[in-house]
């Protein structure tokens, strides 16, 4: 088992040591066409540089931990169609920046992957939405492919939701307009509002469904145990690749710190309990998300790597993760 984190790397003060950098459309567009040149390739150079330093401090840690969500601002605004062109330009200079990254994750056994925003939706009715969302995870697929990935099943996850008023046949229709290199990279996610485990798993034939146990929670009210008869068919969809599992919990305040919380029992929104806490508080939710031993788990939590950190020394004196 694998227990990642998303995106920001934090050092023992909670600062960023490594933060990426990026800019607004506005400011991009009001630059001449030399100066948008110069601006994009200052940060990504920087974010490229600075994602490489955090591979390297993964590389330091024990093996469960070489897991991690590469921010979409690796290269800012890739999409916005006047930088588009300049990164076409910009690619020789990025490309050995962006192969360096790929080759060091791969030889240190570190597995990444994205996450597009949830403005990505591939089965919405609209369908200037749908170009775009497509548009959004080729720029994922893109970059991956450009550190050596997208080339078999699921050697990068590009993690979606398959939220949209088509539902899967929509779904289905945009998945089949994405390049090979992105449907071996592609895998959708439960939500807490609209799709249910049930509705991703319809794409299962598609690409592989990644487990949101809170997301589940906060739809249903309802605990999924590691033996429910769904979970086979989840395992069955990554096609031999180990599945990963996203596990978040409620912030601080909102819900005990023992015990199953009951929706019930609370005095606080669906809305509110959607938010993450900054740590995993709550040890017998602990216990719960580390009995999907099949699973890797993503840590959608606001601490990060200080946060898993903690869960991985949990699981270690509990003995529910094997330390390598």
């Amino acid at each position: 088992m694998k227990l990642g984190f998303a995106c920001k790397f934090l050092d023992a003060q909670a600062k960023q040591p490594f933060p990426f950098k990026t800019t607004t459309r506005t400011r991009f567009l009001s630059l001449d066409r030399a100066a948008q040149a110069s601006l994009l390739s200052q940060l990504a150079t920087l974010n490229l540089e600075n994602q490489f330093r955090m591979l390297e401090q993964l590389a330091s840690l024990p093996d469960a931990l070489r897991m991690m969500r590469i921010g979409s601002d690796l290269l800012p605004l890739y999409t916005v169609p006047e930088a588009t062109v300049i990164y076409a330009e910009l690619m020789p200079d990025l490309l050995p920046l962006l192969a360096r990254c790929g080759e060091f994750a791969r030889t240190n056994n570190i597995r990444l992957s994205f996450h597009p925003g949830q403005y990505s939706v591939l089965a919405s009715d609209n369908e200037g939405v749908v170009d775009r969302a497509i548009e959004d995870v080729e720029y994922h697929a893109s970059c991956a492919v450009a550190m050596g990935y997208g080339r078999q099943f699921q050697d990068f996850k590009i993690n979606i939701h398959m939220n949209g008023k088509r539902g899967i046949e929509g779904f289905r229709a945009a998945f089949l307009r994405l390049s090979p290199e992105a449907r071996n990279m592609l895998t959708v996610e439960n939500d807490e509002i609209s799709c249910s485990i049930d509705d991703v798993l319809q794409a299962r034939d598609l690409c592989p469904v990644v487990l949101d146990i809170h997301h589940h929670w906060v739809k249903e009210n309802h605990y999924i145990q590691a033996d429910d008869a769904r979970i086979p068919l989840i395992i069955e969809s990554w096609r031999g690749v180990r599945p990963v599992l996203h596990y978040s919990i409620a912030q601080e305040g909102l819900i005990p710190e023992e015990g199953f919380p009951d929706q019930h029992d609370l005095t606080v929104s669906k809305s509110k309990l959607r938010a993450h806490a900054d740590y995993y508080f709550n040890q017998t939710l602990n216990d719960w998300a580390l009995s999907f031993q099949d699973f890797d788990i993503m840590c959608e939590v606001k601490m990060k790597n200080l946060a898993v950190e903690r869960l991985y020394q949990y699981a270690l004196d509990r003995q529910l993760i094997t330390e390598k």
